[in-house]
């Protein structure tokens, strides 16, 4: 009976105030970017009123928008390139000749997540006066946001390998003669489609929402530019701030369709049971 209650009222009322938590400060930045009324003047009565999306077609119409935008795409395809390149033979490699390490390594990866990115800062002005030849280049944030990735990117890919026969594909890939390589290239890698595509996409979402670093370096990305562009036209500032969690939501929910099975993707015919 307990069990019952609890399924039918208090679970449903725990999930609302956490929806009330998150979605009302949201809405409250919807109505103040996209509602053309002074917030003195916001009412209940006039909640429907005088919406408009000129905010975030003035944010659009700057200069700077295609730009940072742009690179902030260029540098989120580099990181997950390279994290792709760094993880997927190194992870291969921990699963088959080092499974005892695995925890260790595991321990490493989260470090990122548990250290703020203002550590990293911090060490980065150190080294700032002799690796300019480095850091004045657009696309020296990618180490960086590898490093700030790890911990989605490497769980992602751990966990794919984890679904499959790893061993015994590696095995039949050495016996027919090929090298490690076109193993991890030609055998692996096509088994990993939905690690590899969930590994891109939580790239793309640390990319866009990442300002510290960059704004540290003077590197104009999509979130440097919205911080910037906010003090000008709050608005729009915050019309883009809205679009970009709405981006990231989508390609969350985008994450969590492509990691289901397949026979679950499939909808079902009235015949099946």
């Amino acid at each position: 009976m307990k069990d019952r209650l609890f399924g039918r009222f208090v679970a449903p009322a725990i999930l609302a105030v956490a929806a009330g938590f998150f979605l009302l400060p949201l809405f409250a930045m919807l109505r103040f970017a996209l509602q053309n009324i002074q917030v003195i003047d916001l009412r209940w009565s006039n909640i429907f009123e005088k919406w408009s999306l000129a905010p975030l077609w003035s944010a659009f119409s700057d200069d700077q928008f295609g730009r940072a935008l742009t690179l902030s795409l260029q540098l989120a395809f580099g990181t997950g390139l390279v994290s792709l390149i760094l993880l997927v033979p190194t992870i291969v490699w921990v699963h088959l000749r080092l499974p005892r390490a695995r925890s260790a390594v595991e321990f490493l990866t989260i470090l990122p997540y548990v250290i703020p990115a203002i550590g990293m800062v911090a060490g980065i002005m150190v080294i700032k006066p002799h690796a300019r030849w480095f850091l004045n280049s657009d696309l020296s944030l990618i180490p960086f946001y590898v490093v700030l990735a790890l911990p989605f990117t490497f769980r992602s890919i751990d966990t794919g390998l984890k679904a499959i026969d790893l061993r015994t594909l590696v095995e039949a890939s050495r016996s027919l003669g090929f090298g490690w390589i076109p193993t991890i290239v030609r055998v692996i890698v096509p088994n990993l489609r939905s690690a590899i595509l969930s590994c891109l996409f939580l790239t793309v979402a640390v990319v866009l929402g990442e300002y510290t670093i960059a704004d540290v370096l003077l590197k104009r990305t999509f979130p440097a530019f919205m911080g910037e562009y906010r003090g000008s036209d709050p608005k729009g500032g915050y019309g883009l701030a809205i679009l970009s969690l709405v981006v990231t939501t989508l390609i969350f929910m985008i994450i969590g369709f492509v990691s289901r099975p397949r026979s679950m993707r499939r909808p079902r015919t009235k015949g099946t049971t």
